[in-house]
């Protein structure tokens, strides 16, 4: 089969998440041929949407914090600064077979699935960990053991602890402390006069990706769907060619944002050594139920589950934080699990999944027929989350890796703080600034994210 070889471009990009798309606008926007592979059909990621109750919505649900400088400003160059509203959030906690609403002291002081001294050290903890601590001294700490000794066995049994087991399963006690001083200090950073205000974009993510879309084919990128990367070609240690199908695509550098559970087995044939590197970076996969309701389950945007025998770690109804005429006057809720390749649920169909995610539904809210169920989604992605164990930045793989012109911005240079839009963003502008692309107008948030393995 004769090779099709494609114009050679100053930077090729493989993947068309958020990640490689913010790339692409960044060094066009400096001037350079860019040229852009995505392995699905459509571009987006894990920012993907689908069309639910008359409108997109996300597969995977999504908000915005008040401190996501770095996508404010892509929003304003793409003209959507307006477009994105910020709102109260509400947040509850699932214990002892009831619902606690969880949003400030007061409800901490109301919370009497544990003690009172238990509820005060909580909080007090909480605030020291997200305000006081450098994550840096905290990664060969496991979180759940820092929570035990410092807030106590009470509220670590009755809240933390089992929070940790159903997002990380049988990682939960590999989690360092610094992954949860990260995650903790995002989400009181959004606070405003102590209520927490989250930001959605009108018309959902799919605004944002289809607007990115069209600029870069204003600004001369050229974008393939439909395009895995699939062979490196590399020659006297230095990439020169990167192979789709019958198609190679040469370039002066490449940027890899999939996934390096996707780029190990492209290196293992020129790079064994730098391909074994890759692999020790694990992830969680992720299910997404989606509910169309006629009614309302509660009052919570964001319920965590604290009690045990649930497959699921959150309820996220959607609809009180987005306004259900958005979605024909239906309520919108999700079902979040994260799981572990080796665990049932990532090889189980879309029936097994909806069945055993309704029957505990019903369990938390024997309610939910009444609540004129509707419709029923099932989404799942294989790579929504890194397994951050302790000491994860050692094993974060350096932006410039060891093929030259060849470098990476992913998932893993988000740690220690939690995945979002904003932090993809934050990781593909330090890629841009190693790669010398000149892109340095971007503005520098509080973001944790795009510390380590940039320099």
């Amino acid at each position: 089969m004769e090779t099709l070889q494609e114009k050679p471009t100053d930077l090729l990009i493989v993947g068309g998440g958020i990640t490689g798309l913010t790339a692409a606008y960044l060094a066009a926007k400096a001037n350079h041929k860019v040229t852009l592979i995505e392995a699905g059909g459509r571009f987006g990621g894990l920012m993907r949407t689908a069309p639910v109750a008359g409108t997109a919505l996300e597969c995977f649900y999504h908000h915005f914090f008040t401190h996501d400088l770095e996508l404010h400003w892509l929003l304003k160059e793409l003209g959507l600064r307006d477009e994105v509203f910020y709102c109260p959030s509400t947040m509850g906690i699932f214990r002892n077979g009831k619902i606690f609403d969880f949003n400030g002291p007061l409800d901490l002081l109301a919370f009497n699935a544990i003690p009172l001294w238990d509820r005060i050290r909580f909080g007090a903890t909480s605030l020291l960990m997200c305000k006081c601590l450098r994550w840096e001294n905290w990664e060969g700490v496991p979180a759940v053991d820092w929570f035990y000794r410092y807030a106590g066995r009470q509220s670590t049994d009755a809240i933390w602890a089992p929070m940790l087991k159903i997002k990380f399963g049988s990682y939960s006690d590999q989690v360092p402390a610094a992954w949860m001083i990260g995650r903790l200090r995002q989400r009181v950073n959004s606070n405003d006069g102590g209520q927490q205000r989250l930001g959605y974009l009108k018309g959902s993510l799919d605004v944002l990706c289809t607007a990115l879309v069209n600029r870069l084919a204003a600004m001369g990128v050229s974008l393939y769907a439909n395009m895995p990367a699939q062979k490196l070609e590399v020659q006297a240690g230095q990439l020169t060619a990167v192979h789709s199908g019958d198609r190679r695509f040469a370039a002066q550098k490449f940027l890899f944002t999939i996934p390096t559970s996707a780029i190990h087995p492209l290196v293992e044939p020129v790079d064994t050594a730098f391909a074994g590197r890759l692999r020790e970076v694990e992830y969680f996969g992720a299910v997404c139920v989606v509910l169309v309701l006629k009614r309302p389950l509660s009052h919570i945007y964001w319920l965590n589950i604290a009690d045990a025998g649930f497959p699921f770690g959150g309820v996220i109804e959607h609809t009180n934080f987005i306004d259900p005429a958005t979605y024909q006057n239906k309520h919108i809720v999700y079902l979040s699990r994260y799981f572990a390749a080796h665990e049932e649920i990532a090889s189980q169909d879309e029936a097994a999944i909806k069945g055993q995610m309704l029957a505990a539904l019903r369990r938390l809210n024997p309610l939910l027929n009444d609540a004129g169920m509707e419709e029923v989604f099932v989404f799942k992605t294989r790579t929504a989350a890194n397994v951050c164990g302790l000491n994860f930045s050692k094993k974060i793989p350096r932006c410039t890796s060891p093929i030259k012109n060849m470098y990476l911005a992913g998932m893993p240079h988000i740690y220690p703080d939690e995945r979002s839009c904003n932090n993809a963003i934050r990781v593909v502008a330090e890629a841009c600034r190693v790669m010398e692309l000149g892109c340095e107008d971007i503005p520098r948030g509080p973001s944790l994210a795009g510390r380590i393995a940039m320099a």
